[in-house]
């Protein structure tokens, strides 16, 4: 418990650090979880039965963090990115003496090069953001539109993790995809759900944005972020692991603290692209 604690604590001032830095720090501070994040979907696979080689999947995930959060590029390039990925992948599959363990490797590859690549839209809510009218809340902060719409993001996931914990802890009810994750219930993810739509829809009031919007910004942001927390659930069980690594003291794995965001950055991202069209 003490180090887990220690753990958090340090997390906590790392990330605030690179929070109130701002850019390009918050940037390149993704861009880093992406790589670690990388690292260990590519040491997951392996054991899952998928015969991968990390490289180029490791590669794209901060490339793309990088490239959206810096403004580099927009997000339809992220639909090419993912289009040469598999086709780099494809072709280092057909060397392989067996197909099957080619077509693993393809699969896996894609996969692993994807899904953590998903942490590029937490660097692109800091482009894409919208400025925060006069009126509303966090105008009054010194943070820009995009550090205050990334800690609604933060809050809101928070938000469903905890009470998706304490609710399931006092009313038990109802298990939820146990043979994924044994110790979620629907009470859990039913308590999650309603305190990240409230937080969520104030939040998203605060910062000057139509109430019923923000609402529903925080029940799609509770739905993706239960979605990928169970996803890397069964990441994990297929590869027979607890944790997808011991980099963390007490909490595991990059991967394990991120998996949520993993899912709920785009709904965010995508959120923003249309309030702010």
């Amino acid at each position: 418990m003490r180090e887990r604690a220690i753990s958090a604590a340090v997390i906590a001032i790392v990330v605030a650090a690179f929070y109130l830095a701002g850019q390009p720090w918050l940037t390149l501070g993704i861009a880093a979880l992406a790589t670690l994040a990388a690292l260990e979907v590519f040491r997951l696979l392996p054991a899952a039965g998928f015969p991968v080689q990390p490289l180029p999947g490791v590669l794209g995930p901060p490339v793309l963090v990088l490239a959206l959060g810096l403004d580099i590029v927009d997000a339809g390039w992220v639909a090419v990115y993912a289009a040469a990925v598999l086709v780099v992948l494809a072709i280092d599959a057909f060397r392989r003496p067996e197909v099957r363990d080619g077509f693993l490797a393809w699969v896996g590859g894609s996969f692993g090069a994807i899904y953590p690549a998903s942490l590029a839209f937490m660097a692109g809510i800091l482009v894409v953001a919208p400025e925060i009218p006069d009126d509303a809340l966090f105008a009054d902060t010194p943070l820009t539109a995009g550090q205050v719409w990334l800690l609604v993001l933060v809050i809101t996931v928070w938000s469903f993790d905890t009470f998706a914990y304490l609710s399931g802890r006092t009313f038990k009810r109802g298990r939820f995809l146990n043979h994924i994750s044994p110790n979620k219930t629907w009470s859990g993810v039913i308590g999650g759900t309603v305190a990240a739509v409230i937080v969520g829809g104030a939040l998203a009031g605060a910062a000057g944005q139509f109430l019923p919007g923000g609402l529903l910004m925080g029940l799609l942001v509770a739905v993706a972020g239960q979605a990928g927390d169970v996803a890397e659930s069964m990441l994990k069980r297929t590869a027979g692991a607890k944790d997808s690594s011991n980099l963390i003291p007490g909490h595991g794995g990059i991967l394990d603290r991120t998996d949520s965001f993993l899912f709920a950055a785009p709904v965010v991202y995508a959120y923003l692209l249309i309030v702010g069209a």
